[in-house]
């Protein structure tokens, strides 16, 4: 995904002069002469107020050292006053542009994502499309392409696809694509709300690798939300009204591998960006790659799943509205990775959590309302103890 090059900070026009002063002396009152005589006074009468002569000396040199307050001064005392307000002026509007910014990248983000899984959840339902490798493939096509047009057109810059760099990354792109795939298919048989809560299980999987394989440890309000999670998928799923064992199989073996590629990815980066050129490997790199490497093993995966035969027989191919929303969900793909590193950009990394978890509350309503899914009481309880569990643990891991 390829977010466009964005400033943090807005451009504030200001006029060249807001403020006017038209100052008029009056010579006759303070004449030169005036003045000096007024000036040899003080300094007369604060000479004869020191008894010694050493003390004399000292307030006689430090009294002609001494600058009296002049109309020029107070002049500059007051543009610099006016000075302090234009700053203040500008730093208020600066401050409400980063602020605007954070908010329309936050947005961004929250549509995106949502409307990602909606969109793909519309493919295979409601088109009834059973070739979900096929649709990961062609997004993560779109992807490629979209990134490649943009680096060449040098908007944005990507590490180059290296052999020793292609070999460093590929265990980790093995996990990226079955976790693309298991999404499709968990997607293609369990509502979008029952996902979002299953999805909560990555959690705890993540929590208990961390333990052990980087001895993370986690404080008792990280657990006790885990196990909320972990009491709220058990019982959403009892009482799914359109429980299905295969969803439900993929949605677990999706929370697998989705757990296993964030805990790959932190040691798997730290080498890939020894074998780099520049050193370092940035988010559009890292789509570029997974993307790119993607390619030709879901090529291999639609021969192995024998999509290819749906494929030559489906008419859906055929409909110029199907490729249109095929070729949205690709753009979707790409805008989660641009507006998720924008809004992490403009906010921080607590926000950009804490903003995640509650994102899935309107997703789920959403995707009861629009796919007129079956639900109860239970089931909806379930589901909303489950996304009220995601928050406390999103809060939990920022103490």
């Amino acid at each position: 995904m390829t977010p466009l090059a964005l400033s943090k900070g807005a451009t504030l026009d200001l006029p060249d002069s807001i403020f006017e002063r038209n100052i008029t002396l009056d010579v006759g009152k303070d004449s030169p002469t005036g003045e000096r005589s007024l000036k040899i006074h003080q300094i007369n009468g604060l000479l004869d107020q020191v008894s010694s002569p050493v003390r004399r000396e000292i307030a006689s040199r430090s009294s002609f050292g001494m600058k009296i307050p002049s109309f020029d001064d107070e002049i500059d005392v007051e543009n610099g006053r006016l000075e302090k307000n234009k700053e203040k002026t500008v730093r208020s509007k600066r401050g409400l542009a980063i602020q605007n910014q954070a908010l329309l990248s936050g947005l961004a983000y929250c549509f995106s994502s949502c409307s990602m899984i909606l969109v793909n959840k519309y493919v295979l339902s409601s088109y009834n499309f059973n070739a979900g490798i096929s649709l990961m493939l062609y997004q993560n096509f779109v992807s490629v392409v979209i990134v490649s047009i943009l680096s060449s057109l040098g908007i944005i810059t990507t590490e180059p696809l290296t052999w020793r760099l292609i070999k460093v990354w590929l265990p980790v792109n093995f996990i990226f694509v079955g976790m693309l795939v298991t999404s499709m298919f968990s997607l293609k048989y369990i509502n979008v709300a029952m996902v979002t809560v299953l999805k909560n299980v990555t959690n705890v999987m993540t929590a208990v690798g961390e333990m052990y394989l980087f001895n993370k440890h986690h404080e008792n309000k990280v657990w006790a939300a885990l196990f909320l999670m972990i009491i709220s998928a058990i019982s959403g799923g009892i009482t799914d009204l359109s429980f299905h064992a295969v969803g439900y199989t993929w949605q677990f073996i999706n929370c697998f591998l989705t757990a296993s590629y964030s805990l790959t990815l932190r040691r798997v980066m730290d080498t890939a960006k020894q074998v780099t050129r520049s050193g370092e490997l940035n988010e559009f790199s890292m789509v570029m790659l997974n993307n790119s490497l993607s390619l030709p093993l879901g090529i291999f995966l639609i021969f192995v799943f024998n999509e290819v035969d749906y494929l030559s027989q489906t008419p859906l191919l055929r409909l110029p509205t199907f490729w249109l929303v095929m070729t949205f969900s690709g753009f979707l793909g790409l805008a989660i990775s641009f507006t998720s590193m924008w809004f992490l950009h403009q906010t921080g990394a607590t926000t950009y959590s804490l903003v995640g978890s509650l994102n899935k509350i309107p997703l789920s309503v959403a995707g009861i309302l629009l796919f007129n899914v079956a639900t109860s009481l239970e089931n909806s309880a379930s589901i909303f103890f489950g996304l009220v569990a995601g928050v406390f643990f999103a809060r939990a891991k920022m103490r």
